[in-house]
């Protein structure tokens, strides 16, 4: 017995696998493959049809996707324009108009909104506010010869293009010691650009407002579209053109009183700033520091003749709204892919009943259950694949027509072709499961009964 054992030692160990397993196992999957290729294309009208709705699926979570993130950017980025440091005070025409008489023009002025006191109080009293702007706003028609533009002319402080994040393109922004000697100078928008100066450079010449000329000294860049903010909580009817002047240029040019005469009415109004613009030392202290300015303007102001905005604050708001959008649509073109899913499987059944022979053959010849289910598996994964991948393509490009002729901002994120395409290869898996394991639970001998 022990001169056995070294004999047993020496005998060559049986392999786990067999050497030609993996090949044996690589040549049945094509030849499922190529079977599964075959039967679809023997029923290609019924495929392609029962493919659409992946199609449609996939492409509207990609393109519903893409609009939701390009309008929230855009919102986004908009709000991000007023700066998330700032908070921004407007003046508001009260819904009780209150009037007081002005001896002077023997008429009814309007008087509500911001005041120089409230400007002295928050620069004073309120701890954090490293930054003021105030601005005043006058419509009026802006000539250069014959061309006129209606026009915002804001009267505002030479440190507005950096609180406000609104750069000079061409030139420059007029200086402090321009706006203390009250300098006929001014910065044009871009809109303006083409119709007053088609022909020729506007840096270096003028521009008449009423009876008082200005010389252009720059040109901001453009602006894009209004906000919300600015469209809801603005002067409603705010000219798209704007030109800055300084701020005391403004007062004396135009005093106290603003009176508005257009299409034979005239209204007077006195407000003494339409807009300041408050900059708070650090993220962290805009929601105090806005709460405190509230307070401040409720105790000296006894009606609502002024609005608050805090970027910041909408600027979460426009996350969590971003979110529950995604969330919504995610959902809508999820129910797509559902659908588009019980749909391969209605199909599947009815091959698989129409196949009912073909399978009991196939189970004759040696076939095991673990074949039949491969083999209904790789043909709906291939319909819900073949789907996924075109409604791919069409989810990736409709976002581009509609950015060309809607003029709508649409972003597709390098995630969601990857999770669409996913989530209908997953599709196909889960609702081919069950015609698989149908077709492989059947009798081989009734199967070959079968007519």
């Amino acid at each position: 017995m022990t001169a056995a054992t070294p004999r047993l030692s020496r005998l060559p160990r049986r392999p786990a696998v067999p050497p030609r397993a993996s090949g044996f196992r690589l040549t049945r999957l094509r030849r499922t493959v190529r079977l599964g290729i075959k039967s679809l294309w023997l029923h290609r009208l019924r495929s392609m049809l029962t493919a659409l709705g992946i199609v449609f699926g996939v492409c509207s979570v990609i393109a519903m996707l893409a609009i939701g993130e390009g309008a929230s950017h855009e919102a986004q980025e908009q709000i991000k324009n007023l700066g998330s440091q700032n908070i921004i005070l407007r003046s508001v025409k009260p819904s009780e108009e209150r009037k007081v008489t002005d001896k002077a023009n023997q008429s009814y002025v309007l008087e509500y909104g911001l005041t120089t006191a409230d400007l002295k109080r928050i620069k004073e009293t309120i701890p954090g506010v490293t930054v003021v702007v105030p601005a005043r706003v006058m419509r009026e028609y802006v000539w250069n010869i014959s061309r006129q533009v209606d026009c915002d002319i804001i009267g505002t402080v030479p440190w507005y293009p950096s609180m406000r994040n609104h750069r000079v393109a061409g030139g420059r922004f007029f200086t402090e010691a321009e706006m203390d000697e009250r300098a006929s100078v001014c910065v044009i928008g871009a809109e303006m650009l083409e119709k007053l100066f088609p022909l020729e450079p506007a840096i270096g010449n003028h521009v008449r407002v009423g009876n008082n000329y200005y010389r252009v000294i720059g040109v901001m860049e453009t602006r894009g579209k209004a906000t919300k903010v600015e469209e809801t909580e603005n002067v409603k009817s705010s000219a798209p053109n704007r030109m800055f002047i300084p701020l005391e240029t403004a007062r004396i040019r135009y005093g106290e009183v603003l009176g508005k005469q257009r299409q034979g009415t005239f209204e007077a109004e006195r407000v003494a700033l339409h807009e300041v613009t408050v900059k708070v030392a650090t993220p962290d202290q805009v929601i105090p520091v806005a709460d405190a300015i509230k307070n401040v303007m409720e105790r000296n102001h006894k009606k609502k003749d002024y609005d608050m905005v805090v970027p910041l604050e909408l600027l979460k708001r426009a996350e969590r709204t971003k979110q529950i959008f995604n969330i919504v649509l995610g959902s809508i073109a999820a129910i797509s892919l559902l659908v588009g899913g019980i749909g391969i499987m209605n199909i599947m059944l009815a091959s698989v009943t129409e196949r009912t022979r073909e399978i009991g053959i196939r189970r004759a010849l040696g076939a095991r259950r673990r074949d039949i289910i491969v083999q209904f598996l790789i043909e709906t994964v291939m319909l819900a694949g073949a789907g996924g991948l075109l409604g791919v393509a069409l989810g990736v490009a409709i976002p581009h027509f509609v950015s060309r002729f809607a003029g709508m901002v649409t972003i597709v994120t390098f995630w969601s072709p990857i999770v669409a395409f996913s989530i209908s290869a997953l599709v196909g898996v889960i609702f081919g499961i069950y015609p698989a394991i149908r077709a492989a639970q059947m009798d081989p001998v009734e199967a070959l009964r079968h007519e």
